[in-house]
């Protein structure tokens, strides 16, 4: 079988043949095979195919935008599969989430219908987050009659994993994340000297797409995870999390910035510390000297995070909040590092002593949070905190600790290795202009293409921006724009999406509209389960959801959504990660406004109007209820807009948003029909 998979799909007569007869097959797949199964010829589609094929083969960093509906997934998985089997080595799918990678390398997923369609008998496996998978030492654990009865869910859960092989929670997809935690695998746990060691489902997960011969679709996470400790792990005589491979593509590639920056960060969770001293104070015959500095620890944590969020903006869009570092914060962290280390000392003896009321896994487990702690600490405390970004997070209630220079580490340990790599994304460039994504990622001569959706935006789209909105006035602005949201849905008829920039834009907006008593179902994102939500919105017509978190990742074709209301611009928040952009930006003479803040904007107000149209027979109107015309940040929104769309300035103009006919409905309900018996 494997032979079968090594093998390509098109001749060569050596490696310089290679790149000409790769974009050949590229060619025919896309001009003469999949038309034959029903496919449609997209010249967006081929062109990026060509694009991607040429710079991987020229071990270029290579930023591949494309618009909605271009096909990029068949694009990129051609030029991987082959490439993959010209070197002998898998290529990773770096995706931004499980679900993406389902998408893409489960059941009926994108990889297994090209390989069906191709007769590539494609070998692609899945390497999920470990937080997936069960930890056999804790269903062990929960099985333990001294513990409390299990709930029925989690009985349920139990019964499972004596069964399963696999022990990855696809399995059991029902299972709510408060039950799944109690089995899951989590970094608290010390693997190192665990006594399932090598035979857990984690490891056997490992095993499996390790040996993956064409593809291994990963989430960025893993992939930061073996980036940011292949080198130690290697040292260590220690397999490196991932296999040797020959490219990486990542799928969002706009939104691998913050794993990258979370993964070779450490932080200092304040309940995970609480819980480890309760526990200790209640060991029954520990040594005066453990007490102690359980004591004194107790007293440090609780200085210390009281500080940090004295010390920390509030922002509440978003949750990480910005700490001012001073002197008196800088103290209270050493003097909790200090107090860490003699824990850590005293748990080492503890072990030794092999005190029955905290068993070895917990002393484990708790002496590896001390050392991560620990660390974070030292990081932070050297050079006063400017070789780092450190936030506070508001809903974790921990202190992070990360290396500010991260274009500097993707330089060394993945762009200096000559890898072909791979951006793929939709939002990528503003305008047309990559500089700033490349800045960010410290890339200095990437190769790039863009090209912009196959939808036909000037017959499906329409941009509402109205001139009589004021700006500045916070006060004055609000109820106008209120006036105007209301009028635009009575003219909608519901159908409407509404992106805010913080949850409390949602409460004045729903507190706002009681006045107006529109005869619609609001879906207030506080409301419900944030998929809960978007299920309802696509099943009720005319209902309108609003939110601040439905900016991307949302997929409702179809009338549902026929209007998209921008409520404000989304400006960046004072996050630490786009203030230390801002601060370089300064430090290379640059205007961070312009730099920084106009490039976030553009980027997410694109990926916004991307929720709008997401099939040929979509249509509707998006509308900025923010000044944009004759304003500084004028070319950042515009060139964020779908291209070709009409821009109009008065609401008699917005056609579009009338209800489609009952005629016009049952055909489109049968094109969908159609299309899906063909699929």
């Amino acid at each position: 079988m494997c032979a079968l998979r090594s093998q390509l799909p098109f001749t060569y007569q050596g490696k310089h043949d290679f790149s000409a007869k790769l974009t050949e097959w590229v060619g025919q797949v896309f001009y003469d095979v999949l038309p034959g199964y029903g496919y449609e010829i997209r010249e967006e589609q081929v062109y990026t195919a060509f694009q991607l094929a040429e710079a991987v083969c020229k071990g270029k960093v290579h930023f591949a935008e494309a618009g909605l509906g271009t096909g990029k997934t068949f694009a990129y998985l051609l030029t991987a599969v082959a490439y993959a089997r010209f070197k002998g080595r898998p290529a990773i799918i770096a995706c931004a989430s499980t679900a993406l990678q389902e998408q893409l390398a489960g059941p009926k997923g994108d990889i297994e219908k090209l390989s069906r369609l191709l007769g590539l008998d494609i070998d692609a496996r899945m390497a999920k987050d470990p937080r997936q998978y069960i930890c056999d030492v804790k269903v062990n654990q929960l099985h333990n009659p001294l513990f409390a009865q299990p709930s029925k869910a989690l009985t349920s859960v139990l019964h499972w994993a004596g069964e399963t092989g696999r022990g990855e929670r696809s399995e059991m997809p029902n299972v709510p994340d408060r039950v799944w935690t109690q089995v899951a695998w989590d970094e608290a746990m010390s693997c190192e000297t665990c006594s399932s060691r090598g035979f857990c489902r984690l490891v056997k997960a490992r095993q499996h797409y390790r040996s993956a011969v064409d593809l291994i679709v990963c989430d960025h996470g893993i992939f930061f995870d073996d980036l940011w400790t292949r080198d130690e792990r290697e040292a260590d005589d220690k397999l490196p999390l991932l296999p040797n491979y020959s490219t990486v593509i990542f799928d969002e590639g706009h939104k691998v910035l913050l794993p990258a920056a979370l993964r070779a960060g450490r932080h200092v969770v304040q309940e995970d510390i609480d819980s480890m001293l309760s526990s200790i104070e209640q060991v029954q015959g520990a040594r005066t000297s453990l007490i102690s500095i359980a004591y004194a620890m107790d007293k440090a944590n609780s200085r210390f995070f009281k500080l940090l969020y004295r010390s920390a903006s509030e922002d509440e869009r978003t949750d990480r909040l910005t700490v001012q570092i001073s002197d008196e914060l800088l103290k209270a962290a050493d003097i909790l590092r200090r107090a860490l280390l003699t824990l850590h000392f005293e748990l080492q003896n503890e072990q030794e002593l092999h005190i029955e009321s905290l068993s070895h896994t917990r002393l484990q487990a708790y002496e590896a949070m001390v050392e991560r702690a620990t660390l974070a600490l030292e990081r932070f405390g050297r050079n006063r905190g400017k070789d780092t970004i450190v936030w506070a997070d508001r809903e974790e209630k921990s202190f992070w600790v990360v290396p500010r220079d991260l274009s500097g580490m993707l330089n060394k340990h993945l762009f200096a290795r000559k890898l072909p790599v791979v951006f793929s994304s939709a939002t990528i460039s503003t305008g047309g202009d990559f500089s700033y994504f490349a800045r960010t990622l410290g890339v200095q001569e990437p190769s790039s293409s863009s090209v912009g959706s196959s939808f036909d935006f000037d017959k499906q789209v329409l941009v509402y921006l109205p001139q009589r909105l004021p700006n500045g006035d916070p006060q004055n602005w609000f109820p106008k724009a209120l006036k105007r949201l209301a009028s635009l849905l009575r003219l909608a008829k519901g159908r409407a999406l509404v992106l805010t920039n913080a949850p409390s834009d949602v409460r004045r907006i729903r507190s706002g509209l009681k006045e107006y008593r529109l005869p619609y179902e609001f879906l207030w994102e506080d409301s419900a389960e944030r998929g809960y939500l978007v299920r309802k919105f696509r099943e009720e017509v005319s209902s309108v959801l609003v939110g601040s978190g439905f900016w991307e990742g949302i997929d409702v074709p179809g009338e549902a959504l026929s209007l998209l209301v921008i409520w404000q611009l989304p400006f960046p928040p004072q996050d630490p990660l786009i203030e230390a952009r801002r601060r370089e930006a300064v430090e290379q003479g640059l205007d961070p406004v312009i730099a920084v803040d106009y490039p976030e904007m553009g980027l997410k107000l694109k990926q916004g109007c991307g929720r709008l149209i997401r099939t040929q027979d979509d249509r509707g109107t998006i509308a900025i209820l923010e000044p944009v015309l004759g304003m500084p940040w004028q070319q950042a929104a515009m060139g964020a807009l779908p291209v070709g769309a009409k821009v109009v300035h008065n609401l008699d103009g917005l056609d579009i948003l009338k209800p489609r006919s009952s005629s016009e409905q049952k055909r489109l309900v049968q094109a969908a029909a159609n299309i899906n018996s063909h699929l």
